[in-house]
């Protein structure tokens, strides 16, 4: 693996619902196939309709939510409203895109529900921006979005999705060694969001 695929390593899945959107990482820190630690976080809650998931550098992650929880704070107080998702997701694309010499090693799922609705945004580490309906990023990625491609259907409800989510993450930690040892979860409606952790099932033989 080159040097950048050493360091962006498992899995984060992100589902756009009728009524919300669903952010899911599994917990494992790796670096290369070296295992750090099992109790990393990588879904992070920005505020009470914002949340990001993420894979890679864990203190990369943690910058990048900082200065997004430290931007839509200021924003909302100078407005009084709410900050769309798209704001969030744009200000983080362009704090990757202005550190491309020097990037942070991760690639980013942000979501929530703002006035339009619920929105799920895709960033790469160079900032690269895109909207869907769902996506899977990590080393994971091709075991989860095969589960999300056959499962997914448009008016599906925030439950259907954190089930649906739940099953991606699964398959990617059964397959992929650097990805596992259980589920953290955030849940945004318009009127809520939940954080939750999954512990890794053990296998059955």
């Amino acid at each position: 693996m080159s040097s950048i695929e050493e360091l962006i390593t498992g899995t984060a899945v992100g589902i756009k619902a009728s009524d919300g959107v669903v952010l899911a990482a599994e917990k494992r820190v790796a670096y290369g196939f070296t295992m750090f630690s099992r109790s990393g976080k990588k879904v992070f809650k920005v505020n009470d309709n914002i949340g990001i998931a993420s894979i890679g550098i864990l203190a990369d992650m943690q910058v990048l939510t900082k200065i997004a929880k430290a931007y839509m704070s200021l924003y909302a107080l100078d407005t009084r409203t709410r900050p769309s998702i798209r704001s969030t997701a744009k200000l983080l694309s362009y704090v990757l895109f202005s550190n491309r010499v020097l990037p942070y090693f991760v690639e980013v799922l942000v979501g929530g529900v703002d006035d339009e609705g619920p929105h799920l945004f895709i960033m790469d580490s160079l900032g690269s921006l895109i909207e869907d309906d769902y996506a899977a990023v990590g080393t994971g990625t091709k075991l989860a979005i095969a589960i999300l491609e056959s499962n997914y259907r448009q008016g599906m409800s925030v439950k259907e999705a954190r089930d649906l989510a739940i099953k991606a993450i699964n398959q990617s930690i059964s397959r992929d060694p650097v990805s596992g040892d259980g589920i953290d979860i955030l849940t945004i409606t318009n009127n809520s969001s939940t954080e939750e952790t999954i512990p890794l099932q053990p296998l059955r033989l």
